[in-house]
């Protein structure tokens, strides 16, 4: 799957466009590479988002194509994340 598709499909980000724009311009990385929005993600990768002076870290844990905002949280595990990041992802 896309890394912007699964960045808004699992919520991490509200929009997809939103997603697009944080992967093109180089605050998103898959594995520690930088993505574009187009760079496929799997289950066991790393993604690191950074807004600013926050980071983000997040493991894959599974992959779908749509899933209910109730079980949007079991597609990835956070590895580290400030209360900013936190409070952004948990508004969408």
């Amino acid at each position: 799957m896309r890394i912007d598709k699964f960045l808004k499909v699992s919520r991490i980000i509200k929009r997809r466009t939103v997603a697009n724009e944080a992967c093109s311009s180089g605050r998103v990385s898959v594995n520690e590479k930088m993505s574009k929005p187009s760079s496929e993600v799997k289950p066991g990768d790393i993604i690191s988002i950074r807004f600013g002076e926050h980071i983000g870290h997040y493991e894959v844990l599974a992959v779908k194509d749509t899933v209910s905002k109730d079980l949007a949280s079991d597609m990835y595990r956070i590895l580290d994340e400030d209360s900013y990041l936190e409070a952004v992802r948990e508004k969408s």
